[in-house]
């Protein structure tokens, strides 16, 4: 059994931003990040891509990256999650006789991923032994206080029983920050890549956050990303 594989998850058909997943970003393709991040850490036996595009394939070749097969069909249209993905990696490698005692997928739009967090993960993992690992950032404002809109277009609060209550006297929550998440690989298949306890997080904070869904995301993410390099 072989220590660890990293497992980009890069998919061909992007409709909001054309061609995100190698679309420039600051200098370089957006999927270089996650690649030279991985292979940086040092971590993973192999670093592979899994796509249904060539173009992608190359690309992450040209950055060291492996691509050892194709994604199928079943796992390339807008239904297939994240997990039917991984699923189907380590099932084909299952069938080429290799298995891994830990899987770390990383998102191909992540610019934000570093070779310190993935090995600050591998670390958690190694010593507190939970099922996944994950970067988590603080809700900026208590998902408690938020507000819906009913059928007539009026605001009202979800929890109105929280509207007088102290933001700092409530729970505080945390979201995933939408960079990469490292398994035990035995537990994880184990579940068929349902994980909803056993996680433990790396905290980031919110200026190394962004959701990449639009252009306005992309130009955002930009910016952070310059301002946390000039730093």
């Amino acid at each position: 059994m072989e220590k660890a594989i990293a497992i980009i998850t890069a998919r061909g058909g992007s409709k909001r931003i054309p061609g995100k997943n190698i679309k420039n970003f600051c200098g370089k393709p957006i999927i270089a990040y996650s690649i030279e991040a991985a292979l940086k850490s040092g971590l993973f036996s192999e670093v592979m891509v899994s796509t249904d595009s060539q173009k992608i394939a190359q690309i992450a070749q040209e950055y060291r990256a492996s691509v050892p097969f194709m994604r199928s069909a079943k796992t390339s249209d807008d239904y297939a999650t994240t997990s039917d993905v991984i699923m189907e990696v380590m099932d084909n490698y299952k069938k080429l006789g290799r298995t891994f005692e830990y899987i770390c997928c990383i998102y191909p739009t992540a610019p934000f991923v570093t070779a310190q967090k993935l090995i600050a993960a591998q670390t958690i993992m190694e010593e507190k032994h939970p099922v996944m690992v994950m970067p988590m950032t603080a809700f900026s404002y208590p998902p408690q206080r938020c507000y819906v809109m009913n059928d007539d277009g009026f605001m009202g609060y979800k929890y109105p029983q929280y509207s007088r209550t102290r933001s700092q006297d409530l729970e505080k929550q945390y979201h995933d920050a939408g960079q990469f998440y490292v398994y035990n690989a035995e537990k994880y298949l184990a579940l068929h890549g349902q994980v909803n306890e056993g996680v433990m997080p790396i905290i980031v904070s919110e200026l190394e956050v962004q959701d990449i869904d639009n252009e306005d995301d992309w130009k955002i993410a930009e910016l952070k990303y310059q301002l946390m390099a000039s730093r």
